[in-house]
């Protein structure tokens, strides 16, 4: 099935799922409450019915007949560690995602922000991010489920750093498509070592028993020591290899948070602010129209590189960062943007209705703050 044609397969969804409440709505229901089972097992697996039980609120008698016809069915197995998905399971529970999402509105609110912000395709989680810090869990469930549908043998994929790009690697099925390779997207030495793209691109290619590339340099350097670098011929052959990737995972960032993260001088932090900075990915800073206005010197991908990837996926949540992942949007123009119902609310909340929706990248002039 072609992972893009969202449109299409949702209202197919749609159509089949809304005949079959009107005739048996109790299976609705009962598939509800599996789905939920499953997802929660996936996230604790291996994991034993008594905790299961506890953190569902329900008893164990009760999820004691639900895991043995999950069992049945060869969605679960079970053995001394606990309770695990099977890959029949975990298949299920993908194809399962997208039909709660349609049951629930989240399709409408992905239709909705696609049109809005002019992407090709959006999907959406349930909760927010901000209220639920185990929602992010649920945003790397479907990016890497995305990423495991558009990747092919011989693909170069490329990781920014940050904890959502972190739950992405951490959720990715072991698929093995072959002659894999992974890196960071750009230098990021200085963050919290679980957080730096070259940790995940790690990660996340011992899941897809891949190759991996790592980039030690600094995430933001001065123009002389940024040269100085680029010059070197480890650290160039090491570029060239990063600008081949097809695909590329990222996080957004929230310009003011990020500039503090990278302990930018309050002078700097100003300015952005004058400039009304809202968004940062790849090291630039956009304001609410997706203009850039602030560019930090960093080694690795730039906007450039990213235009003729195959697959460009974007992955944040949280209400409070609706207006940055609605600017960064507009200025890199993801393939798929995987959000949470808090970030997509308030995106609509704010940019319905507005003149210039969906026009993508714009172009302004970069200023560099020295």
């Amino acid at each position: 099935m072609d992972p893009w044609n969202v449109e299409r397969r949702d209202e197919a969804m749609k159509s089949l799922l809304t005949l079959q409440q009107r005739l048996v709505p109790d299976v609705i229901e009962t598939m509800k409450g599996r789905f939920r089972i499953l997802r929660q097992m996936y996230d604790m697996q291996p994991v034993g019915r008594r905790t299961l039980a506890q953190v569902m609120d329900t008893t164990e008698r009760i999820l004691r007949g639900e895991v043995d016809f999950l069992k049945d069915q060869g969605l679960v197995a079970v053995d001394s560690s606990g309770m695990r998905l099977t890959p029949l399971g975990e298949s299920l529970l993908d194809a399962l995602g997208e039909v709660m999402g349609i049951l629930d509105g989240r399709a409408d609110l992905e239709r909705e922000l696609r049109r809005v912000l002019g992407l090709r395709a959006v999907r959406v989680v349930s909760g927010d991010v901000d209220e639920n810090p185990e929602v992010k869990g649920d945003l790397g469930f479907t990016a890497a489920r995305f990423l495991r549908e558009v990747l092919r043998r011989g693909d170069v994929v490329a990781v920014t750093g940050g904890t959502t790009v972190a739950a992405v690697a951490a959720r990715m099925p072991p698929v093995h498509p072959g002659n894999i390779l992974v890196v960071p997207a750009r230098g990021g030495v200085g963050e919290r070592v679980e957080y730096q793209a070259n940790t995940i691109a790690a990660d996340l290619a011992e899941r897809l028993r891949a190759e991996y590339l790592l980039f030690h340099v600094p995430d933001r350097l001065s123009e002389e020591a940024y040269r100085s670098l680029a010059g070197e011929p480890q650290i160039a052959e090491k570029l060239h290899l990063i600008r081949q990737a097809s695909i590329v995972v990222h996080g957004i960032g929230q310009a003011i948070a990020m500039a503090r993260r990278r302990r930018l001088p309050p002078e700097e932090i100003a300015v952005l602010e004058e400039r009304g900075a809202v968004g940062e990915a790849f090291g630039y800073y956009f304001d609410q129209d997706g203009r850039i206005v602030y560019q930090q010197h960093t080694l690795g991908l730039g906007l450039g590189d990213i235009s003729g990837m195959r697959a460009v996926i974007a992955v944040a949540g949280g209400r409070g960062k609706a207006g940055a992942i609605a600017a960064v949007a507009k200025a890199v123009a993801p393939h798929m943007l995987v959000t949470d119902e808090g970030a997509a609310r308030e995106i609509l909340a704010r940019y319905k209705g507005c003149g210039d929706q969906g026009e993508g990248a714009k172009t302004a002039e970069i200023h560099e703050i020295s």
